[in-house]
């Protein structure tokens, strides 16, 4: 098998250990690294970053492109709001971002004697690869709010071309991606669908972490849990779960929905819960470092991927949560929406809803929450697939096999 030196180019990336920003993005540098590659990520510098500059064979490149500390605002999913609009300060920060993105990325593959180039997020990610590549082989991988970006402003459609047009393969974590990206100049032949991985034996049953949650929360073994993970943003579809709480109080009084996560709509669905009367039922942990995700999971009796398309257009590729919450046999609720029903196949992994139907959703968790042995078979069999067809060492498997394409073609 032919050794590569890749240089990741990315613009997220956990920023320390258990970080919940950019989280997929280790298992796969890790899993790369893993089977014998040279790994160089190279991405902005950020004030949070506590990272050695060589962790498990991965080496880290952050440069810093303003002064002051307080304005390294770009990436680390702070240069959208409410994953729509650019900030004002990201667009000031964003030309000093790339250029010195692109002089890093030189650098680095000039150094190290790179062979391949990806770049992630074919905004600014996947630009950025494209143009400080020179003559070695460019893989492009796509993740969802990058495609958004440049389907809505005119300078980023034409940076996205360009980057399309140079790679050699690009990836998407969904085929909703795949054809959005084929759309804006992505080659139909040089494009596929490749989802995310997951790592089945961090997320998994337990019974001690069920325990210890539920104690955390002040929930009984019997009382109804319902969790729900993410960045609070619209497209994450926390109204839905609100509004269909509210039909479930009724029949479940004792029912807890359990919100973790920060975000621009951290305030609005706060006040929400208290118009609505569910200050009882709903509890905010905020973030939880990621290292706590797999208790929560396994403590719930539902997990809740209520997704939807903003108002702006805006969706997920795959959310991470989906494929962690099957991995943890815990049943899952969710909805039709980007990526997701690749995995989560309606009454076999998952219980599959239209996307902004809060009836449906309600009327899904409550066919749940009355069935424990639909529940306890529903997570069984998601668990059993999810972990035969979408761990992390295969995702990287294929990342081999197109590395090595690349670099014969």
């Amino acid at each position: 098998m032919t050794r590569h030196t890749v240089v990741m180019v990315t613009t997220s990336y956990p920023r320390f250990p258990g970080d919940t920003v950019g989280t997929f993005m280790e298992p796969i540098a890790r899993g790369v690294a893993a089977r014998g590659h040279k790994v160089h990520v190279v991405a902005p510098w950020h004030p949070l970053i506590k990272r050695a500059s060589d962790e498990n064979g991965i080496h880290f490149h952050f440069f810093r492109y303003m002064p002051l500390s307080s304005l390294n605002v770009f990436g680390y999913a702070s240069a959208l709001k409410n994953d729509t609009d650019l900030r004002p300060s990201a667009y000031a920060a964003a030309p000093f971002a790339l250029f010195a993105g692109w002089r890093a990325a030189q650098k680095v593959a000039k150094t190290h004697g790179a062979t391949i180039m990806h770049g992630h997020w074919v905004i600014p990610g996947g630009v950025i690869a494209a143009t400080a590549a020179g003559t070695i082989p460019v893989i492009l991988s796509l993740h969802g709010s990058d495609i958004f970006v440049a389907e809505h402003h005119g300078l980023a459609r034409r940076a996205a071309k360009f980057a399309f047009q140079r790679a050699a393969w690009v990836t998407a974590c969904s085929s909703n991606l795949r054809q959005r990206a084929m759309a804006l100049g992505a080659r139909e032949n040089r494009i596929e669908v490749l989802p995310y991985g997951v790592d089945g034996d961090r997320f998994k049953p337990d019974a001690i972490a069920r325990a210890r949650v539920r104690q955390k929360l002040n929930i009984s073994t019997d009382q109804p849990m319902v969790f729900m993970a993410g960045r609070l943003v619209r497209k994450k579809g926390f109204g839905s779960l609100l509004k269909a709480a509210v039909r479930l109080i009724p029949n479940w009084p004792t029912l807890q929905v359990i919100i973790a996560g920060i975000g621009d709509l951290d305030g609005e669905l706060r006040a929400e819960v208290t118009s609505l009367n569910l200050n009882n039922n709903v509890q905010f942990t905020g973030k939880l470092p990621q290292d706590d995700i797999p208790g929560y999971l396994t403590a719930a009796d539902l997990v809740v991927v209520p997704s939807i398309q903003d108002d702006a257009g805006n969706v997920d590729g795959l959310p991470n949560i989906l494929m962690e919450a099957l991995a943890s046999e815990t049943a899952v609720v969710t909805t039709k929406v980007g990526g997701i029903d690749a995995v989560a196949v309606d009454g076999r992994t998952a219980l599959v809803v239209p996307p902004n139907d809060d009836l449906a959703l309600a009327m899904a968790v409550e066919n749940l929450l009355k069935n424990p042995s639909r529940r306890s078979e529903l997570g069984q069999t998601a668990r059993t697939e999810v972990c035969n067809n979408y761990q992390w060492t295969q995702f990287a498997s294929r990342l081999d096999e197109i590395y090595s394409e690349a670099a014969r073609s």
